[in-house]
């Protein structure tokens, strides 16, 4: 097994951190300082702690190694500590320094495909309701660039905008689901500089009518110039999967309604069959079970082939895969009860660094062998995150004990 990290030079993460605002200041009454908190959290949910009792508990076991950057002077703080000064902590400012230090691992999005969508965390939930977070996924890197809190799914549309404004999409290719075909996000989008392929449903049911109507008259063989056409079949998960994408490229006969749409250069549709299949004696057979078909519409400001279409819209689905669905079960994050004022945002940010540190390291394993073995080799977890005896900064402050 490979036990020295291999991750892209991403800088120092604990330095884009000595900005940050010490909640805490204005009582001038405290026994640890913040970048100490920082680190202990840091590293604790990187290799493996899921709530502030482990990252406390994890800080006591490592307080030797942990004193190799800074001095730790009255030990490791109390669970009670970290909950109170990461609920205190301005999550905004903590996740900007989280895109600014993205920002530098990724400095150009030209030519890369960004997904957004949003989660739930579920163990958020208060009586105001639960965090909802929407993210910026980098379909090729496999790392989060960024994330907008919301309190509700229902504030996706005006959380967009917002997360769309932080990130530099010149070139890039967007993607996401109905929730964010608005007029105001596409011009933004287009003003930007960045192409997208947007779903289409009834929230607007206009141009859903007009895009449907004009692909149910695709012809039955394409002609490969304003039209196309590509099938695939996948089998895997216990079912065969047919998609079948549809691309129409002569927009005039919708043209009326498209104007308000900025940009729009391609409709396309992607007609999914899913056949559930059981194992045989001789193989897998497919079930009795009738297939169960779907159809997705989408507008686009790319002109692309059938094929194309169809990869990129599927690609946009490793947001679900390979983030979301990692955080729930890696990092158990639907099950993490903090719930307290900004504690669960800033938990998520933790969560989030550490898994686009492990998606950036090149060496061999997956990304749960990589945790454990971060939780296993302090080596390993000093190499990951840069760190170096005196790299992390701190400042001295006096307390009254």
């Amino acid at each position: 097994m490979q036990d020295h990290p291999t991750a892209a030079p991403g800088d120092k993460l604990m330095q884009r951190f000595e900005d940050l605002d010490d909640p805490r200041r204005q009582t001038g009454r405290f026994q640890y300082p913040l970048q100490e908190l920082l680190l202990t959290a840091l590293c604790a949910v990187a290799a493996g702690a899921e709530d502030w009792v482990d990252v406390s508990e994890w800080g006591e076991f490592k307080l030797e190694w942990l004193r190799r950057f800074l001095p730790f002077e009255r030990g490791i703080a109390s669970h009670d500590t970290f909950s109170r000064v990461f609920a205190m902590l301005d999550s905004v400012r903590f996740e900007a320094c989280f895109r600014s230090w993205m920002a530098q691992i990724c400095p150009s999005l030209a030519q890369e495909h960004i997904a957004i969508d949003g989660k739930t965390l579920r163990g958020s939930r208060t009586a105001d309701g639960a965090l909802h977070l929407v993210t910026a996924w980098h379909c090729g890197k496999g790392v989060t660039l960024g994330q907008i809190r919301t309190q509700a799914k229902s504030n996706e549309i005006t959380a967009i905008p917002e997360l769309l404004a932080g990130l530099d999409l010149r070139g890039a290719t967007v993607t996401m689901d109905a929730m964010g075909c608005q007029k105001a996000i596409v011009q933004q989008l287009v003003d930007e500089g960045a192409g997208y392929i947007i779903g289409v449903k009834n929230n607007q049911p206009t141009l859903a009518q007009a895009v449907q109507g004009l692909l149910e008259q695709a012809p039955a063989r394409a002609d490969g110039r304003t039209w196309h056409e590509h099938s695939e079949t996948d089998k895997g998960h216990g079912r065969i999967e047919t998609r079948r994408c549809v691309v129409c490229h002569d927009l005039s006969a919708i043209a009326p309604v498209l104007q308000d749409w900025p940009g729009v250069r391609s409709v396309v549709l992607v007609q999914s069959t899913r056949q559930p299949v059981r194992s045989g004696r001789f193989g897998p057979r497919s079930t009795e079970q009738a297939p169960e078909p779907s159809w997705r519409y989408y507008i686009s400001s790319e002109v692309l082939d059938a094929q194309t279409f169809n990869a990129t819209i599927r690609a946009h689905w490793a947001i679900e895969n390979d983030c979301h669905w990692v955080l729930d079960v890696n990092y158990r994050e639907d099950a993490c009860l903090i719930r307290r004022d900004h504690g669960p945002h800033n938990m998520a940010t933790l969560r989030r660094i550490a898994q686009n540190q492990i998606k950036l390291d090149a060496s061999k394993g997956s990304q749960k062998t990589k945790r454990k073995r971060m939780g296993w080799s302090d080596d390993y977890l000093q190499g990951l995150f840069g760190l170096t005896p005196g790299s992390v900064s701190h400042a001295q402050i006096s307390s009254d004990g």
